[in-house]
């Protein structure tokens, strides 16, 4: 599941997902997501929750694709990515995958979401 979060600063855009993610869920957020990627500054902080389980059917393909998508469209636009999550596997991935995101990246625990929000907004 994939939602958007509404707490977040000025100029902050926040996700959660949780549980397993399959394409459709990623086909239904992707008109959201555009929407959200239509600013000149991009700031994400993006919750990853205990509950995550990864990727059901043709999520990691969904994901690429949106993904790879708003890297290609917005590259320049992205300053800020705060991912948010207690996964010590995320940390590992993402410091393997650093390079492919464009801007700022940082890693918060699930306790460290305040701080995830003022760094993003930053």
């Amino acid at each position: 599941m994939i939602e958007v979060l509404h707490d977040m600063p000025p100029g902050v855009t926040g996700i959660r997902v949780s549980g397993r993610l399959s394409g459709n869920d990623l086909r239904e957020f992707a008109p959201a997501m555009e929407d959200l990627l239509k600013t000149d500054e991009i700031r994400i902080v993006e919750v990853i929750a205990s509950d995550y389980r990864g990727f059901g059917p043709d999520g990691l393909v969904e994901d690429l694709k949106l993904g790879f998508s708003a890297l290609f469209q917005h590259h320049s636009a992205f300053k800020r990515v705060a991912v948010v999550s207690d996964k010590e596997w995320v940390a590992h991935t993402l410091h393997a995958l650093a390079w492919m995101v464009p801007g700022e990246l940082a890693i918060f625990g699930l306790d460290e979401l305040e701080r995830a929000k003022e760094w993003a907004a930053g």
